[in-house]
């Protein structure tokens, strides 16, 4: 037990400082936005919205994270890392506790999208600033570290919410959301300030790409995009499955969610270290993730027994635990050669889309067509995503182009 616990601390060795300060500043912030997944309850209970309505004030909810992920990654390239993330969090904290005063349709759908917009401003930055305090090395660790982070933060966030909503109500959710993110943001003002900071792999680029001119990456955010339109249904129509055909109650759905959360923080970074230490290229390492992420899927549809659940549930974690810090990491590369904010922007981009298109696209394929049916053309999506990353793979090789 003693040498395990041992082996798995020394994963986590070698990070900078500020990489493990730019951890601490991610889990307050993922940890703050509690309101969230309470989000829908809230408007249909408290402000007794229609499902429909709901709908679209999710829309705008993605759009603006489309639109904050972009706007994040150009003023990285025109102003730096450091003043986005110092901006994106004080400035999303004020909004955070002012959307408990807007109580209209339109209000709240604009209250939304700008709160969004702001928040998600974050996110390009913060992975420029991970490449930029992360030897080239440690890439992969330093992105799995953000990505253990923002799990725990997601795990506890949703728990801690609970709690509040029960003892203060909905409106102390909003106050805790906002003044959590205020907090982490005077942190990042007081420990990653430019002048004390030391930068570890400072990459400065004589005649910066432009991320839309690079055809491979193009292709990569593309599969990455149909691998988050499955791998989101995890979060939105898998849960649903449980209740409605597997009779499952919330707390088992909990324990099932939970499960994943716990796996991601005891597996991830052993098995990141191990995969980094072969000879797999990342695009080979991601196609894995993929294809344990569909059978996670053929699972769902094999039998009525209520284990195909956990060993569905295991296999997509599995998946993702090798798919997202590689592909994360691929991303990283390819910035290398150009404006880093505007490539980390398209890859959060690609997954804000994601968020549109799944939700949405899952909830009318089961009314529609059943659960059998979706969980087989998830499967297709995943397949699709599959060949799209061999064909990249192929292409590259040829190229010799190895990022």
């Amino acid at each position: 037990m003693k040498t395990i616990f041992k082996n798995y601390i020394n994963t986590f060795k070698g990070l900078s400082t500020e990489v493990w300060w730019l951890a601490f500043i991610t889990l307050i912030n993922r940890a703050g936005t509690m309101v969230i997944p309470f989000l829908s309850l809230y408007l249909t209970k408290n402000l007794n919205f229609t499902l429909i309505e709901v709908g679209w004030i999710m829309s705008a909810f993605g759009g603006g994270s489309v639109v904050g992920s972009w706007l994040g990654g150009k003023l990285t390239d025109k102003i730096g890392y450091y003043k986005v993330m110092v901006f994106s969090l004080i400035v999303s904290g004020f909004l955070f506790v002012a959307l408990q005063y807007l109580t209209t349709f339109v209000s709240i759908s604009i209250g939304v999208f700008i709160l969004l917009m702001v928040a998600d401003m974050f996110r390009p930055a913060m992975f420029v600033a991970l490449s930029a305090y992360s030897k080239q090395e440690n890439k992969v660790r330093s992105v799995t570290l953000i990505r253990l982070a923002i799990n725990l933060g997601f795990s506890a966030g949703p728990a801690i919410g609970g709690l509040i909503i029960v003892t203060l109500s909905y409106g102390g959710l909003f106050w805790v959301d906002g003044i959590t993110c205020i907090l982490a943001g005077i942190l990042l003002l007081n420990v990653l300030h430019p002048k004390k900071v030391k930068v570890a792999d400072e990459i400065v680029v004589e005649h910066p790409k432009s991320a839309y001119q690079d055809i491979n990456y193009i292709i990569f955010l593309f599969a990455m995009l149909l691998f988050g339109v499955a791998f989101l249904q995890y979060f939105s129509t898998v849960p649903l499955f449980y209740k409605e055909e597997f009779k499952l109650s919330e707390f088992q759905i909990g324990l099932l969610m939970g499960m994943n959360g716990f796996l991601i923080f005891v597996l991830e970074m052993p098995l990141v270290k191990s995969l980094e230490k072969s000879m797999l290229s990342k695009t080979s390492i991601v196609i894995f993730g993929a294809a344990l992420t569909a059978l996670s899927f053929i699972f769902l549809n094999i039998s009525s027994w209520v284990g195909v659940l956990v060993i569905g549930m295991f296999f997509m974690t599995i998946g993702e635990m090798i798919a997202f810090p590689f592909s994360n990491a691929f991303a990283l590369d390819r910035a290398k050669k150009g404006n880093q904010g505007e490539y980390m922007a398209l890859y959060s981009i690609s997954f804000s889309i994601a968020h549109i298109i799944a939700h949405n696209s899952g909830m009318h394929l089961i009314a529609k067509y059943g659960y059998e049916f979706t969980w087989h053309t998830t499967t297709v999506v995943m397949l699709v995503c599959i060949g799209i990353l061999y064909y990249l793979k192929g292409r590259m090789l040829k190229q010799k182009d190895h990022h």
